[in-house]
Protein backbone atom coordinates (compact mmCIF):
# COMPACT_ATOMS: atom_id res chain seq x y z
CA UNK A 1 0.00 0.00 0.00
CA UNK A 2 1.11 3.31 -1.24
CA UNK A 3 1.32 5.98 2.04
CA UNK A 4 0.38 9.40 1.18
CA UNK A 5 0.89 11.86 3.39
CA UNK A 6 -0.05 15.92 3.30
CA UNK A 7 2.21 18.84 5.52
CA UNK A 8 -0.19 21.79 5.58
CA UNK A 9 1.98 24.78 6.31
CA UNK A 10 1.23 28.93 8.04
CA UNK A 11 0.63 30.29 11.38
CA UNK A 12 -2.82 30.82 10.13
CA UNK A 13 -3.87 27.35 9.38
CA UNK A 14 -2.07 25.94 12.91
CA UNK A 15 -4.20 28.35 14.77
CA UNK A 16 -7.39 28.22 13.51
CA UNK A 17 -7.51 31.38 11.84
CA UNK A 18 -8.36 30.09 8.39
CA UNK A 19 -10.23 26.73 7.53
CA UNK A 20 -7.64 24.36 5.82
CA UNK A 21 -10.47 23.21 3.10
CA UNK A 22 -7.27 22.49 0.74
CA UNK A 23 -6.69 19.05 3.15
CA UNK A 24 -10.43 18.25 2.91
CA UNK A 25 -10.30 18.47 -0.77
CA UNK A 26 -6.90 16.93 -1.82
CA UNK A 27 -8.13 14.19 1.14
CA UNK A 28 -11.55 13.32 -1.00
CA UNK A 29 -9.26 14.11 -4.66
CA UNK A 30 -6.84 10.76 -3.21
CA UNK A 31 -9.58 8.41 -2.07
CA UNK A 32 -11.52 8.88 -5.38
CA UNK A 33 -8.13 8.18 -7.48
CA UNK A 34 -7.68 5.01 -4.64
CA UNK A 35 -5.05 6.23 -2.83
CA UNK A 36 -6.59 7.20 0.63
CA UNK A 37 -4.53 9.95 2.72
CA UNK A 38 -2.58 7.86 5.51
CA UNK A 39 -2.11 10.92 7.40
CA UNK A 40 -1.92 14.81 7.59
CA UNK A 41 -0.47 17.11 9.87
CA UNK A 42 0.03 20.97 10.46
CA UNK A 43 3.23 23.25 10.91
CA UNK A 44 3.58 27.02 11.61
CA UNK A 45 5.98 29.40 10.12
CA UNK A 46 9.19 28.23 11.66
CA UNK A 47 11.64 27.26 9.88
CA UNK A 48 13.45 24.85 12.26
CA UNK A 49 9.95 23.25 12.12
CA UNK A 50 9.53 22.89 8.66
CA UNK A 51 12.44 21.08 8.49
CA UNK A 52 11.98 18.45 10.94
CA UNK A 53 8.37 17.79 10.00
CA UNK A 54 9.85 17.07 6.19
CA UNK A 55 12.50 15.13 7.69
CA UNK A 56 10.90 13.15 10.07
CA UNK A 57 7.55 12.61 7.60
CA UNK A 58 9.91 11.45 4.91
CA UNK A 59 11.10 8.62 6.60
CA UNK A 60 7.40 7.25 7.23
CA UNK A 61 5.61 8.70 4.00
CA UNK A 62 6.18 7.38 -0.04
CA UNK A 63 4.48 10.71 -1.11
CA UNK A 64 4.55 13.46 1.01
CA UNK A 65 2.12 17.08 -0.38
CA UNK A 66 3.12 20.04 1.05
CA UNK A 67 0.82 22.91 0.75
CA UNK A 68 1.34 26.81 1.25
CA UNK A 69 4.74 29.02 1.81
CA UNK A 70 5.65 29.87 -1.55
CA UNK A 71 4.20 33.16 -1.18
CA UNK A 72 7.25 36.15 -1.58
CA UNK A 73 6.76 37.41 2.21
CA UNK A 74 9.14 36.65 4.83
CA UNK A 75 6.82 34.29 6.34
CA UNK A 76 6.95 32.05 3.27
CA UNK A 77 9.12 29.41 4.29
CA UNK A 78 9.11 26.19 2.43
CA UNK A 79 11.12 26.44 -0.46
CA UNK A 80 14.24 26.68 1.67
CA UNK A 81 13.27 24.52 4.11
CA UNK A 82 12.89 21.82 1.63
CA UNK A 83 16.75 23.11 0.64
CA UNK A 84 18.07 22.86 4.03
CA UNK A 85 16.29 18.98 4.94
CA UNK A 86 17.97 18.14 0.88
CA UNK A 87 21.20 19.86 2.06
CA UNK A 88 21.34 21.95 -1.03
CA UNK A 89 21.15 25.71 -1.90
CA UNK A 90 18.41 27.41 -3.37
CA UNK A 91 17.90 28.64 -7.06
CA UNK A 92 16.83 30.16 -9.31
CA UNK A 93 14.71 29.30 -11.93
CA UNK A 94 14.97 32.02 -15.21
CA UNK A 95 12.40 30.74 -17.03
CA UNK A 96 10.13 30.85 -14.60
CA UNK A 97 10.99 34.66 -13.52
CA UNK A 98 10.49 35.40 -17.52
CA UNK A 99 6.81 34.32 -16.57
CA UNK A 100 6.54 35.95 -13.21
CA UNK A 101 7.39 39.61 -14.91
CA UNK A 102 5.34 39.01 -18.09
CA UNK A 103 2.47 38.25 -15.43
CA UNK A 104 2.56 41.45 -13.89
CA UNK A 105 3.74 43.06 -16.70
CA UNK A 106 0.78 41.88 -18.39
CA UNK A 107 -1.61 43.68 -16.00
CA UNK A 108 -0.07 46.78 -15.83
CA UNK A 109 2.06 46.37 -12.85
CA UNK A 110 6.21 46.41 -12.12
CA UNK A 111 6.56 43.38 -10.36
CA UNK A 112 7.68 43.98 -6.54
CA UNK A 113 11.51 42.64 -5.67
CA UNK A 114 10.08 40.58 -3.41
CA UNK A 115 8.31 37.98 -6.46
CA UNK A 116 11.78 36.86 -7.19
CA UNK A 117 11.81 34.55 -4.37
CA UNK A 118 8.72 32.78 -6.19
CA UNK A 119 11.29 31.67 -8.49
CA UNK A 120 13.94 29.92 -6.32
CA UNK A 121 13.73 26.47 -5.53
CA UNK A 122 16.01 23.92 -4.38
CA UNK A 123 19.08 22.56 -6.41
CA UNK A 124 18.02 19.32 -8.30
CA UNK A 125 14.61 19.70 -7.70
CA UNK A 126 11.76 19.41 -10.35
CA UNK A 127 9.81 22.28 -11.39
CA UNK A 128 6.14 21.73 -11.37
CA UNK A 129 4.12 23.89 -13.28
CA UNK A 130 1.50 26.43 -12.12
CA UNK A 131 -0.49 27.91 -14.85
CA UNK A 132 -2.63 30.09 -13.07
CA UNK A 133 -0.24 31.96 -10.34
CA UNK A 134 3.07 33.67 -10.20
CA UNK A 135 4.81 30.71 -7.56
CA UNK A 136 5.82 27.73 -9.53
CA UNK A 137 5.79 24.15 -7.21
CA UNK A 138 8.46 21.75 -7.25
CA UNK A 139 9.53 18.12 -6.48
CA UNK A 140 12.36 16.88 -4.23
CA UNK A 141 13.04 13.23 -3.07
CA UNK A 142 14.17 13.14 0.38
CA UNK A 143 14.78 9.59 2.43
CA UNK A 144 13.41 7.59 -0.44
CA UNK A 145 9.89 9.97 -0.56
CA UNK A 146 8.68 11.70 -3.38
CA UNK A 147 7.62 15.19 -1.45
CA UNK A 148 5.51 17.97 -3.89
CA UNK A 149 5.43 21.68 -2.50
CA UNK A 150 2.47 23.31 -3.66
CA UNK A 151 0.86 26.99 -2.67
CA UNK A 152 -1.79 27.69 -0.46
CA UNK A 153 -3.95 29.35 -2.68
CA UNK A 154 -6.91 26.97 -3.25
CA UNK A 155 -7.74 27.24 -7.00
CA UNK A 156 -3.81 26.87 -7.72
CA UNK A 157 -3.26 24.08 -5.60
CA UNK A 158 -6.45 22.27 -6.87
CA UNK A 159 -5.32 22.66 -10.59
CA UNK A 160 -1.47 21.40 -9.49
CA UNK A 161 -3.06 18.41 -8.23
CA UNK A 162 -5.31 17.41 -10.90
CA UNK A 163 -2.54 18.46 -13.71
CA UNK A 164 0.74 17.86 -12.74
CA UNK A 165 1.16 15.77 -9.45
CA UNK A 166 -1.65 12.88 -9.90
CA UNK A 167 -0.45 12.05 -13.45
CA UNK A 168 2.90 11.58 -11.88
CA UNK A 169 1.45 9.88 -9.69
CA UNK A 170 -0.18 7.17 -12.02
CA UNK A 171 3.18 6.80 -14.23
CA UNK A 172 5.17 6.03 -11.08
CA UNK A 173 2.53 3.48 -8.63
CA UNK A 174 0.18 0.96 -9.98
CA UNK A 175 -2.75 2.66 -8.34
CA UNK A 176 -5.41 0.46 -6.91
CA UNK A 177 -8.90 0.10 -8.02
CA UNK A 178 -10.79 3.31 -5.89
CA UNK A 179 -12.74 1.84 -3.28
CA UNK A 180 -16.96 2.14 -3.60
CA UNK A 181 -18.56 4.75 -1.47
CA UNK A 182 -22.35 4.82 -1.55
CA UNK A 183 -23.74 7.87 0.51
CA UNK A 184 -27.17 8.95 1.51
CA UNK A 185 -28.40 12.29 3.63
CA UNK A 186 -31.10 12.12 6.46
CA UNK A 187 -32.82 14.63 8.03
CA UNK A 188 -34.68 14.66 11.30
CA UNK A 189 -33.67 11.86 12.99
CA UNK A 190 -30.49 11.51 15.84
CA UNK A 191 -26.95 9.98 14.79
CA UNK A 192 -27.18 7.40 17.54
CA UNK A 193 -30.64 6.70 16.68
CA UNK A 194 -29.61 6.02 12.71
CA UNK A 195 -26.72 3.77 14.30
CA UNK A 196 -28.72 1.41 16.45
CA UNK A 197 -31.09 0.66 13.27
CA UNK A 198 -28.21 0.44 10.95
CA UNK A 199 -25.25 -1.36 13.06
CA UNK A 200 -26.96 -4.75 13.59
CA UNK A 201 -26.92 -5.11 9.26
CA UNK A 202 -24.25 -7.83 8.76
CA UNK A 203 -21.10 -5.67 6.78
CA UNK A 204 -19.09 -7.78 4.05
CA UNK A 205 -15.62 -8.05 5.11
CA UNK A 206 -13.22 -4.85 4.87
CA UNK A 207 -17.02 -2.57 4.69
CA UNK A 208 -17.25 0.08 7.08
CA UNK A 209 -20.54 2.27 7.90
CA UNK A 210 -20.06 5.55 8.69
CA UNK A 211 -22.06 8.92 10.16
CA UNK A 212 -21.38 12.32 9.11
CA UNK A 213 -23.11 14.82 11.42
CA UNK A 214 -23.07 18.41 10.21
CA UNK A 215 -26.50 20.27 11.78
CA UNK A 216 -29.15 19.59 10.35
CA UNK A 217 -28.29 17.01 8.43
CA UNK A 218 -26.57 13.16 8.48
CA UNK A 219 -24.94 11.38 5.95
CA UNK A 220 -24.35 7.77 5.96
CA UNK A 221 -21.57 6.43 3.99
CA UNK A 222 -21.03 2.51 3.40
CA UNK A 223 -16.91 2.25 2.45
CA UNK A 224 -15.45 -0.51 1.26
CA UNK A 225 -13.13 -2.07 -1.60
CA UNK A 226 -14.55 -2.47 -5.23
CA UNK A 227 -14.68 -5.91 -5.10
CA UNK A 228 -17.17 -5.98 -2.27
CA UNK A 229 -19.69 -4.12 -4.74
CA UNK A 230 -22.38 -6.38 -5.18
CA UNK A 231 -22.59 -7.30 -1.52
CA UNK A 232 -22.31 -3.78 -0.77
CA UNK A 233 -25.26 -2.94 -2.97
CA UNK A 234 -27.36 -5.55 -1.54
CA UNK A 235 -26.64 -3.73 2.22
CA UNK A 236 -27.51 -0.54 0.77
CA UNK A 237 -31.02 -1.59 -0.69
CA UNK A 238 -31.72 -2.72 3.32
CA UNK A 239 -30.10 0.62 4.22
CA UNK A 240 -32.48 2.50 1.52
CA UNK A 241 -35.37 0.69 2.90
CA UNK A 242 -34.89 1.51 6.31
CA UNK A 243 -34.18 4.91 6.20
CA UNK A 244 -36.75 6.06 3.36
CA UNK A 245 -39.07 8.23 5.49
CA UNK A 246 -35.83 10.40 6.47
CA UNK A 247 -33.93 10.28 3.09
CA UNK A 248 -32.81 13.67 1.58
CA UNK A 249 -31.02 12.50 -1.21
CA UNK A 250 -27.95 9.94 -2.59
CA UNK A 251 -24.99 10.91 -3.89
CA UNK A 252 -23.08 13.99 -2.95
CA UNK A 253 -25.40 15.83 -5.23
CA UNK A 254 -27.36 18.39 -2.82
CA UNK A 255 -30.93 18.76 -2.06
CA UNK A 256 -30.77 22.26 -3.80
CA UNK A 257 -29.30 20.59 -6.84
CA UNK A 258 -31.81 17.76 -6.55
CA UNK A 259 -35.18 20.63 -6.03
CA UNK A 260 -33.12 22.11 -9.58
CA UNK A 261 -33.44 19.37 -11.19
CA UNK A 262 -36.93 18.18 -10.47
CA UNK A 263 -38.43 21.43 -10.80
CA UNK A 264 -36.99 21.61 -14.34
CA UNK A 265 -38.15 18.32 -15.34
CA UNK A 266 -41.61 18.91 -14.40
CA UNK A 267 -41.41 22.47 -16.17
CA UNK A 268 -42.57 24.39 -13.04
CA UNK A 269 -41.67 27.42 -11.02
CA UNK A 270 -41.05 28.68 -7.98
CA UNK A 271 -41.40 31.96 -5.78
CA UNK A 272 -39.75 32.29 -2.34
CA UNK A 273 -40.68 34.33 0.69
CA UNK A 274 -39.23 34.34 3.67
CA UNK A 275 -38.70 36.35 7.22
CA UNK A 276 -37.22 34.20 9.68
CA UNK A 277 -34.59 32.57 7.56
CA UNK A 278 -33.73 35.90 6.14
CA UNK A 279 -32.47 34.93 2.60
CA UNK A 280 -30.60 31.65 3.76
CA UNK A 281 -33.45 29.51 2.06
CA UNK A 282 -33.23 31.36 -1.49
CA UNK A 283 -29.36 31.77 -1.26
CA UNK A 284 -28.97 27.64 -1.05
CA UNK A 285 -31.83 26.93 -3.60
CA UNK A 286 -30.02 29.68 -6.17
CA UNK A 287 -26.85 28.08 -5.52
CA UNK A 288 -28.19 24.47 -6.08
CA UNK A 289 -29.55 25.63 -9.36
CA UNK A 290 -33.28 26.73 -8.62
CA UNK A 291 -34.48 29.89 -10.71
CA UNK A 292 -36.32 31.56 -7.91
CA UNK A 293 -38.91 34.18 -8.90
CA UNK A 294 -38.54 37.67 -7.14
CA UNK A 295 -37.61 36.13 -4.02
CA UNK A 296 -38.56 38.70 -0.97
CA UNK A 297 -37.24 39.20 2.96
CA UNK A 298 -39.42 40.30 4.93
CA UNK A 299 -39.30 41.70 8.68
CA UNK A 300 -40.64 39.19 11.09
CA UNK A 301 -44.13 39.94 12.18
CA UNK A 302 -47.48 38.31 13.74
CA UNK A 303 -49.15 36.16 11.23
CA UNK A 304 -51.61 32.87 11.43
CA UNK A 305 -51.30 29.77 9.54
CA UNK A 306 -54.11 30.59 7.86
CA UNK A 307 -52.87 33.86 6.81
CA UNK A 308 -49.52 32.60 5.98
CA UNK A 309 -51.23 30.22 3.26
CA UNK A 310 -52.86 32.97 1.97
CA UNK A 311 -49.78 35.36 1.52
CA UNK A 312 -48.78 31.77 -0.39
CA UNK A 313 -51.60 31.84 -2.44
CA UNK A 314 -51.18 35.58 -3.21
CA UNK A 315 -47.56 35.19 -4.46
CA UNK A 316 -47.83 32.09 -6.71
CA UNK A 317 -50.23 34.62 -8.71
CA UNK A 318 -48.61 37.27 -8.36
CA UNK A 319 -45.84 36.19 -9.14
CA UNK A 320 -47.03 33.49 -12.32
CA UNK A 321 -45.14 30.72 -10.50
CA UNK A 322 -47.02 27.24 -10.08
CA UNK A 323 -45.16 27.16 -6.39
CA UNK A 324 -44.71 29.40 -3.60
CA UNK A 325 -43.02 28.46 -0.55
CA UNK A 326 -42.78 30.71 2.70
CA UNK A 327 -41.24 30.96 5.52
CA UNK A 328 -43.15 32.82 8.41
CA UNK A 329 -41.28 34.58 11.92
CA UNK A 330 -40.61 32.43 14.92
CA UNK A 331 -42.73 33.28 17.66
CA UNK A 332 -42.87 32.05 21.32
CA UNK A 333 -40.59 29.00 19.91
CA UNK A 334 -43.10 28.49 16.84
CA UNK A 335 -42.76 28.80 13.10
CA UNK A 336 -44.63 28.89 10.34
CA UNK A 337 -44.46 27.13 6.71
CA UNK A 338 -46.66 27.47 3.46
CA UNK A 339 -46.09 25.74 0.65
CA UNK A 340 -49.18 26.76 -2.66
CA UNK A 341 -48.82 23.79 -5.36
CA UNK A 342 -51.11 23.54 -7.97
CA UNK A 343 -53.08 20.98 -5.81
CA UNK A 344 -53.80 23.22 -3.14
CA UNK A 345 -51.90 25.13 -0.30
CA UNK A 346 -50.79 22.96 2.43
CA UNK A 347 -49.23 24.92 6.11
CA UNK A 348 -47.55 23.63 9.31
CA UNK A 349 -46.75 25.19 12.36
CA UNK A 350 -44.03 23.75 13.96
CA UNK A 351 -42.13 24.19 17.65
CA UNK A 352 -38.68 24.10 18.73
CA UNK A 353 -37.67 22.93 21.75
CA UNK A 354 -33.87 22.56 22.12
CA UNK A 355 -32.76 26.13 23.34
CA UNK A 356 -29.01 24.73 22.75
CA UNK A 357 -29.89 25.97 19.29
CA UNK A 358 -28.16 29.17 18.06
CA UNK A 359 -29.81 31.20 16.12
CA UNK A 360 -28.13 30.74 12.74
CA UNK A 361 -27.93 26.60 13.67
CA UNK A 362 -31.88 27.62 13.69
CA UNK A 363 -32.44 29.29 10.61
CA UNK A 364 -30.57 26.81 8.92
CA UNK A 365 -32.70 24.21 10.16
CA UNK A 366 -35.75 25.91 9.29
CA UNK A 367 -34.21 26.43 5.34
CA UNK A 368 -33.90 22.34 5.43
CA UNK A 369 -37.38 21.87 6.52
CA UNK A 370 -38.71 24.57 3.60
CA UNK A 371 -37.12 22.48 1.27
CA UNK A 372 -37.96 19.30 2.53
CA UNK A 373 -41.80 20.20 2.78
CA UNK A 374 -41.54 20.81 -1.22
CA UNK A 375 -39.29 17.85 -1.58
CA UNK A 376 -41.86 15.70 -0.09
CA UNK A 377 -44.55 17.38 -2.06
CA UNK A 378 -42.54 16.78 -5.48
CA UNK A 379 -42.11 13.36 -4.31
CA UNK A 380 -45.94 12.66 -3.06
CA UNK A 381 -45.13 12.36 0.14
CA UNK A 382 -47.08 13.81 3.67
CA UNK A 383 -45.10 17.78 3.55
CA UNK A 384 -46.26 18.05 7.51
CA UNK A 385 -43.61 14.98 8.57
CA UNK A 386 -40.34 14.37 8.56
CA UNK A 387 -38.85 16.54 10.87
CA UNK A 388 -37.80 14.56 13.80
CA UNK A 389 -37.23 16.49 16.67
CA UNK A 390 -39.47 19.34 15.83
CA UNK A 391 -42.97 19.03 16.76
CA UNK A 392 -45.45 19.56 13.94
CA UNK A 393 -48.50 21.87 16.58
CA UNK A 394 -50.80 22.73 13.29
CA UNK A 395 -51.03 21.28 9.59
CA UNK A 396 -53.78 22.86 7.13
CA UNK A 397 -54.56 22.02 3.44
CA UNK A 398 -56.74 24.75 1.17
Amino acid sequence: MIRVEMLSTGDEVLHGQIIDTNAAWLADTLFQQGLPMTSRATVGDSLPALVEALTERSRIADVLIVNGGLGPTSDDLSAQAAANACGVALELQPAWLEKIEAFFASRGRPMAASNRKQAEIPAGSELIDNPVGTACGFAVTLNDCWIFFTPGVPSEFKVMVEQQILPRLKTRFALPEPPLCLRLTTFGRGESDLAAELEPLPLPEGVVMGYRSSAPIIEIKLTGPAAQRVAMEQIWQQVRLQLAECTLFEGTQGLPALLAQQLNTRQLTLTVSEQFSAGLLQWQLSSGGVACRAGEVLPEGEETLSQLAQRAQERAKAQQASLALLVGSLRDKQLGFALHTPDGTYGQQVKFNNQRHTVKTRQELVAMMAMNMLRRWLHGMDVSTGHGWVDVVETLKA
